[in-house]
């Protein structure tokens, strides 16, 4: 599974969590097979889009980017498939069902996180270990370093799906204190309510965390809902969570 060339293998782990093989992309840091170092990791959300060919409709072609401009990380893709609205949601919503995000995590952190660590050069602690996500991915991204602070000490949600439900932001008022560092992005050209509901829970976060340079937040102007703008800003987010 390894590779020197600073692309992305997959292989397939079953979880038991829901009952079925799961697909999963591993991108290693230039330099992994010459030296003994350890590496943080971020696990990505959507890793079929993530790690997705250029031709097809919703990639990130994350593999080339990270060709062009190298991150000192292992990148973990995991595929979503039919379920993903269900598997990356904390909450309920009336219209869009979902609410099974504490099952996914459970799989992220009992059965694929044990795998990674005992098969390749991680540096295991939550301080490296980081969770990423795009629209209801960067939701469970943003709950995920909220409800596991010990296994994810940094979290990017880019576009994140706070419309989802209003349980999020309770869930934060309920939060004492946000250990964990938050990367929040948005575009200004996305729907009325998503700057304003990412400047809400900026608000709320920051009440909760001591030192305010553990949040970040940033608006991308002419930015839109889509894979452009994710993986236009990918690299920096990335740098952002291993820089911490």
């Amino acid at each position: 599974m390894e590779n020197t060339k600073n692309t992305a293998v997959n292989f397939s782990i079953h979880s038991p969590q829901f009952g079925s093989e799961r697909k999963i992309w591993v991108h290693l840091p230039v330099g992994y097979n010459t030296n003994d170092f350890r590496y943080p990791v971020v696990y990505m959300n959507d890793g079929q889009h993530v790690f997705g060919r250029a031709e097809e409709k919703f990639s990130w072609i994350a593999d080339e980017r990270l060709k062009h401009d190298p991150v000192d990380a292992i990148i973990i893709g995991i595929e979503h498939g039919k379920n993903r609205i269900a598997e990356m949601t904390p909450f309920r919503n009336e219209e869009h069902g979902g609410g099974n995000a504490d099952v996914y995590l459970d799989f992220v952190i009992n059965t694929l996180k044990p795998y990674i660590d005992s098969h390749y050069r991680t540096l295991p602690e939550s301080r490296n270990t980081g969770i990423f996500g795009s629209s209801i991915g960067g939701l469970l991204s943003f709950y995920a370093v909220l409800k596991h602070p010990y296994v994810f000490g940094s979290a990017v949600a880019f576009s994140p799906s706070f419309w989802f439900g209003e349980k999020i932001y309770t869930q934060v008022e309920n939060t004492p204190e946000i250990t964990g560092r938050i990367y929040l992005m948005a575009g200004d050209r996305e729907s009325h309510n998503t700057i304003p509901d990412l400047e809400r829970m900026e608000q709320l976060a920051l009440a909760r965390i001591k030192d305010k340079s553990r949040l970040y937040k940033k608006i991308v102007h002419n930015g839109q809902h889509n894979e452009k703008l994710w993986r236009k800003e990918m690299i920096e987010a990335l740098r952002w969570i291993i820089a911490g």
